[in-house]
């Protein structure tokens, strides 16, 4: 180890992988004996793929969602984000109490992953929210959801359609391809980590003009600022962050979605314990083959499928919400994070009484385009865009499938990341109202 913590960085993160990589192959001959490249996962013979999904993907399985099994590709950092690890990651530390980030400035604030490290669950829920996916800024244009209920078969009925016209973010902190950089000046004075948009809501008609934005803190005792739009009263009105747990604070009830959840695991960090289950050789989507996605005919048009599914090396984390969060609706959260994407493949959260409550799956592609005919979202290296994502309540059966981009909207590239395509002045109730278009 001494010998290890003596050599440059880039190149112990080298060694990391080299033997991440070395492990997955080993495990992957005894944990995926029942599935190989070429094999098609439906209801039927489900059951190879117990052991390699959540508990939530196997509902989806069993619900009629098929799964294509692929080889295990590579998924690479962006260049900046790597070269940005490799300067900064040296000085990054948790706070006394273990709870926050110390001397965080840009890319991966721990790479180097020890199990038996204590605080290895803190430090590995660190990185995904200072991953490589997005760093600088994101606008996810005019994508729509259906919202239905598994069911075996081909039959589709549409609940609810919803079409969103703005999914963007903006960070202050751990910039790395977008001028400030690696951290907007703003910072210093408002303490702000990111800022976050969705409005206005296009679909249904009823909440049509709805939206929310969302200011996250550095500080580990600031909740979140975050201000709703309600389209019936046409007010601006200040969210309690514990509803972020619930899709009934942005105004869509109907929505399965909630906000702790869009993109991942995003509530506040310091508001949850976190318990460090393992690290296992799992099944993922890393490498989509279709996007848009397609409507699966098999669930009742509750995923995407049938899409590639892979070999992954995931870490399992165990969110449990502290004091704080004591209104959340989830008891406990299990993120299965990959451990080259940095995102999370799934998640399964568990209700009040501990029992499966909402799962949540992300198809991610990994290339230099959101879409093969793309003439502006174009990069001159690859990076990976989420293009659908569903959250079902497996209670209800209820789920609702995002497609990312959208079925049936005119914007096709869809995904402008890292690109300057906002700026801060797009996360203001003004910029919000007027949006609207009432």
């Amino acid at each position: 180890m001494r010998r290890l913590l003596r050599t440059p960085l880039f190149v112990q993160v080298a060694l990391v992988a080299a033997l991440s990589l070395f492990a997955l192959g080993v495990l992957s001959g005894i944990s995926n004996a029942q599935v190989k490249p070429g094999d098609v996962i439906t209801p039927d013979n489900g059951y190879k793929v117990k052991d390699l999904v959540s508990p939530g993907v196997m509902y989806k399985v069993q619900g009629g969602m098929t799964m294509h099994i692929v080889p295990t590709e590579r998924v690479d950092w962006p260049p900046p984000y790597k070269d940005a690890t490799e300067k900064y990651s040296a000085q990054v530390r948790l706070s006394a109490d273990h709870r926050s980030l110390v001397g965080y400035v840009a890319g991966q604030p721990f790479p180097l992953v020890d199990a038996n490290d204590p605080d290895v669950a803190q430090k590995i829920i660190w990185n995904n929210v200072f991953r490589p996916i997005t760093t600088d800024d994101y606008d996810l244009r005019f994508y729509d959801c259906d919202s239905s209920y598994t069911k075996r078969g081909p039959q589709t009925k549409q609940v609810e359609y919803f079409q969103i016209g703005h999914y963007m973010g903006y960070d202050l902190v751990g910039r790395t391809e977008v001028e400030p950089l690696p951290i907007d000046p703003d910072f210093k004075k408002t303490g702000r980590y990111w800022l976050f948009g969705l409005y206005p809501i296009l679909a249904p008609d009823e909440i049509r003009g709805t939206g929310f934005i969302r200011w996250r803190y550095a500080d580990p005792n600031e909740g979140d600022a975050i201000w709703s739009l309600d389209a019936g009263s046409r007010r601006i009105r200040r969210i309690n962050e514990s509803l972020m747990s619930s899709s009934t604070a942005s105004g869509t009830s109907a929505h399965a979605w909630d906000p702790d959840h869009y993109s991942g695991f995003n509530p506040k960090t310091e508001e949850y314990n976190y318990k460090f289950l393992g690290e296992k050789n799992m099944l993922g989507c890393a490498h989509a083959a279709h996007s848009p996605e397609i409507r699966c005919q098999t669930d009742g048009g509750t995923s995407a499928c049938p899409e590639n599914w892979e070999m992954r090396h995931l870490y399992v984390v165990q969110a449990l919400p502290r004091r704080s969060k004591i209104n959340a609706l989830d008891s406990k959260t299990v993120v299965y994070l990959d451990s080259e994407l940095w995102f999370e493949p799934y998640i399964d959260t568990y209700d009040r009484a501990g029992r499966l409550f909402r799962n949540h799956i992300y198809w991610v592609a990994t290339r230099d385009r959101p879409v093969p005919d793309a003439r502006v979202a174009i990069y001159p290296f690859k990076r990976s865009f989420v293009v659908g994502a569903v959250s079902t309540d497996v209670q209800s059966g209820l789920g609702t499938m995002c497609y990312l981009p959208g079925i049936e909207t005119p914007e096709r590239e869809c995904w402008y990341i890292n690109m300057g395509a906002v700026d801060k002045s797009f996360f203001t109730t003004d910029a919000m109202v007027r949006a609207a278009n009432f």
